[in-house]
Formats: C-alpha cells, sequence, structure tokens
C-alpha cells in the first residue's frame, strides 16, 4: 500500500476526532436533549471552546478535500515519491498538532502550524501541478 493511502485513512482518523470533540462540547453546553433533538430552536452563543472546537472542525473539512486530491492524485498518477509521503506526514503532524492549539486557543503558533500544513500539501501537489 503506499504512504499516500496510510495518511489519507489517518487523515480520515483525524476527521472523526475533530467531529466527536467538537460534538462532546456542544452537548456538553447545549445538552443531550438538543443533541438527540431535531436541533432546531435558537441557542446561546458557544463558549469560548465551543467556538474554537467548531471552527478548528470547520477549517479541516475546508482543507482535507485538498489533501485526499493531492494524496490520492499522486498516487493514482503514478507520481508518489519519498517527498509525496514527507508532505504528506508533514501535513497530517501539523493537522494534529494544530486541533490542540486551537482548542486552547494559542494565536500565532496555531497560524504557524497551519502554514506549515500547507507547506505539506504543496510539496504533494507538486508533482501533479509540474507535469
Amino acid at each position: 500500500m503506499h504512504t499516500e493511502i496510510l495518511i489519507l485513512a489517518w487523515g480520515a482518523v483525524l476527521l472523526f476526532v475533530h467531529i466527536f470533540a467538537a460534538g462532546q462540547v456542544k452537548t456538553k453546553q447545549y445538552g443531550t436533549k438538543w443533541n438527540t433533538g431535531a436541533r432546531d430552536e435558537s441557542l446561546p452563543p458557544m463558549e469560548p471552546l465551543t467556538g474554537r472546537l467548531v471552527r478548528a472542525q470547520a477549517n479541516y473539512q475546508e482543507t482535507f478535500p485538498i489533501a485526499i486530491v493531492a494524496l490520492l492524485g499522486v498516487v493514482l498518477a503514478g507520481r508518489s515519491s519519498g517527498t509525496t509521503a514527507l508532505g504528506g506526514w508533514i501535513w497530517l503532524g501539523a493537522r494534529v498538532v494544530y486541533l490542540p492549539l486551537y482548542a486552547v486557543g494559542v494565536p500565532v503558533v496555531r497560524s504557524l502550524t497551519f502554514l506549515v500544513s500547507v507547506v505539506g500539501l504543496v510539496m504533494v501537489l507538486w508533482p501533479l501541478l509540474a507535469g
């Protein structure tokens, strides 16, 4: 199995972590009745931790499709290499670090970590773009 596919599988696990982390704190704030109900009612503003985890999840969901295209693309195109695998691991590692940084509210380091993840994605995308 290609390393890039393994990275995608772990990326999917990380998506579950995002979903359950945000869901857990939302349920803690709004209650089990809200979670198991239709969720039609208006809600008070999210507490800081809840808001940060929801935003972190949204950010991951915005960038995960790019990772899917890049990592799957290099495998399908036969362009995978040590560099694309390294880029994939850099992306995934940075995304793992990003979640707790965002949850705790660390401002600048969180943004730098996001940029590191982008560098990893560019390392994967480059062989597809360079032809």
